[in-house]
């Protein structure tokens, strides 16, 4: 019997969850064994799962779960340099030359088990079976006009935090924002950017929409210089351009705040290098250039500012596939698993 253990995150910041109890009763009422750990920030509470019918295991137990059993999270595992014998499905980010990947897929290699990338878990076509992007780009939309409204006063952006619902945001954004700022969204017709265009026309910005056709030619973009704000909505890969390159720090602009919604800082593909590592809740921008100010929102749980929200949407996308489980030679398992081949041999 297939057996899904879903297990508790480990990250700071973190509540989300990619499986709700209603679709924990649809995966055992299918023939799937589920276990699901208590979790102390878990947004939905252990009671739904119980009532559906899972087994609960104690917060954080997984790594002495049955070696066959599938361990299912969201963000990443502990840094500790233990060997990993399980199969996981989770966002690894190692896939694309990241330094932190590499050390990830070493541990998966030692200890034989193998990794599902819910990033590369994707149809025939190529696309992703299921995103954050449009909560990501919604609440990464947010905290760059954030920073903006704290450079009209000359100070930088406050720590952030959750949000009971997404009408709580932009009530407390709408009390913030005075004047009107102009944004460019870069990657506009994708899940991400459609969130963050959502955000910036819903408090009344300005937003240039630009998506392939519009960087194909692969720069350089001086239009972007000519935005308060860039939201970055376009993943790093090889051949994605340079939108702001390290040049743009001491060249004539109007654009201050940029919220690199895609967040791969330390790829080999940056499309943004005037920064090299994520933000934090705590401290949501990094100031690169003084006067005028340019400050760099790059989060990489963007999503779990509105937990509630983004996983309710996130598991009703991806439940489809989890059923799929009893399988995992065939379809989106099968194509997540070759990439994970290909990638574990050149570590």
């Amino acid at each position: 019997m297939t057996h899904l253990w879903l297990r508790a995150e480990q990250r700071a910041h973190e509540e989300r969850v990619g499986l709700t109890p209603e679709g924990a009763k649809a995966l055992i009422d299918a023939g799937i064994k589920l276990t699901v750990e208590e979790s102390s920030v878990r947004v939905i509470g252990i009671e739904g799962y119980a009532a559906a019918g899972a087994e609960i295991a104690p917060e954080n137990s997984w790594p002495d779960a049955p070696h066959d059993a599938i361990i299912f999270g969201l963000k990443e595992l502990p840094d500790d340099g233990t060997l990993l014998p399980h199969r996981h499905i989770m966002f690894g980010h190692a896939f694309k030359g990241q330094f932190s990947g590499k050390a990830l897929l070493k541990r998966f290699k030692a200890g034989g088990g193998k990794l599902y990338d819910l990033e590369y878990l994707v149809d025939e076509t190529g696309r992703r079976v299921a995103a954050f992007g449009y909560w990501a780009g919604f609440a990464g939309a947010a905290v760059t006009l954030k920073a903006w409204v704290a450079q009209q006063h000359g100070s930088i952006c406050p720590p952030v935090g959750a949000y009971p619902n997404k009408d709580a945001l932009l009530t407390e954004l709408r009390t913030e924002l005075k004047g009107q700022p102009t944004a460019i969204v870069i990657g506009a017709l994708g899940r991400v950017g459609t969130g963050a265009s959502d955000l910036l026309e819903s408090m009344g910005v300005p937003v240039t929409k630009w998506d392939i056709a519009e960087t194909a030619s692969g720069g350089p973009f001086p239009e972007i210089l000519e935005h308060d704000l860039f939201i970055n909505c376009i993943l790093a890969r090889p051949g994605t351009p340079q939108f702001v390159p390290l040049a743009a720090k001491h060249t004539a602009r109007k654009l201050t705040a940029i919220g690199d919604v895609a967040c791969d800082p330390d790829s080999d593909y940056n499309p943004i290098p005037i920064y090299s590592e994520a933000t934090t809740w705590e401290a949501p921008v990094v100031r690169k250039h003084d006067s005028p100010p340019l400050d760099v929102m790059a989060i990489d749980n963007l999503p779990s500012m509105l937990p509630l929200e983004s996983s309710q949407d996130y598991s009703a996308q991806l439940l489809p596939t989890l059923l799929t489980l009893v399988n995992l030679s065939d379809g989106a398992w099968a194509r997540a698993e070759a990439d994970f081949n290909t990638h574990s041999a050149e570590v």
